[in-house]
């Protein structure tokens, strides 16, 4: 696999309390399957999408229990650099870069409105097998009150260009790397409750964004916005029982005129 740009999102994972019922919920809307674990690995265990690596789920280690979330890796050549930049430009480290055996190094970050994200410098483990396809990781926003903070970390740290997206319901950003959108920013309005922390909301390709849902909701997951037409793919926000937001889309059902976007 050729290496991804530093910056590039190249893998994700959670943590949850009941790990045996994330695998079911996320085994039944996304069609994953599961590799072994083991406790030496601290029950780090992959899912798979047409047997593909996709992410990954792990129960928290003592003291880390919490509301489950997604959190997104970035690609990086150097994990140490990149922590010292996160760290030059207000960002927050939680972990230190850390060499996961052969696999590579990671480490753990908070921008500076408050969003977690981690950092990837592959080894054996290069990222995500697959992207795009059903099951799969497809994109990823930046969910923020803060934009003012968010954007010019996001730029110092990993080089993006920023494109505003020219519409006044909307504050959002697409941040693209040599002239491919990677990642998004939206800023949170006061439709999300004051107690719901910044965060990466990742997406995932689903082939039926309503089948999807349907799955999710008839194991306890909850719709915070959608299924909903866009001219990206029919989309639908998620949490799952344990808390997790994430959302679904069916890329191959678009609808609507692409939004413009300018520089800035």
């Amino acid at each position: 696999m050729a290496v991804r740009p530093e910056g590039t999102p190249c893998w994700a994972d959670a943590m949850f309390t009941d790990v045996e019922q994330a695998r079911r919920f996320y085994g039944h809307v996304l069609g994953w399957s599961f590799g072994e674990s083991s406790s030496e690995s601290g029950n780090y265990t992959e899912a798979y999408a047409d047997g593909k690596a996709v992410a990954a789920v792990v129960p928290p280690a003592p003291g880390q229990e919490g509301r489950s979330q997604w959190c997104l890796y970035f690609a990086s050549p150097d994990a140490a650099a990149t922590a010292a930049r996160i760290r030059d430009h207000g960002g927050e480290l939680l972990m230190e870069p850390m060499r996961v055996g052969d696999f590579g190094t990671m480490c753990l970050a908070r921008e500076p409105s408050g969003a977690v994200f981690g950092v990837w410098q592959g080894g054996t483990h290069e990222g995500f097998e697959a992207v795009g396809t059903p099951g799969a990781y497809c994109w990823a926003e930046v969910f923020t009150r803060e934009p003012d903070r968010t954007d010019p970390f996001l730029t110092a740290v990993f080089g993006y260009r920023a494109k505003r997206i020219e519409d006044e319901a909307i504050d959002f950003r697409v941040f693209d790397l040599g002239g491919d959108p990677v990642l998004g920013r939206m800023r949170m309005t006061d439709d999300f409750p004051p107690e719901v922390p910044p965060y990466v909301n990742v997406y995932f390709t689903v082939p039926d964004c309503d089948a999807a849902v349907a799955a999710a909701t008839g194991l306890g997951g909850v719709v915070r916005f959608g299924p909903a037409d866009s001219p990206f793919g029919r989309v639908a926000a998620l949490s799952d029982p344990q808390g997790a937001n994430f959302s679904v889309i069916d890329v191959t059902t678009r609808r609507g005129e692409m939004p413009q976007a300018a520089e800035g």
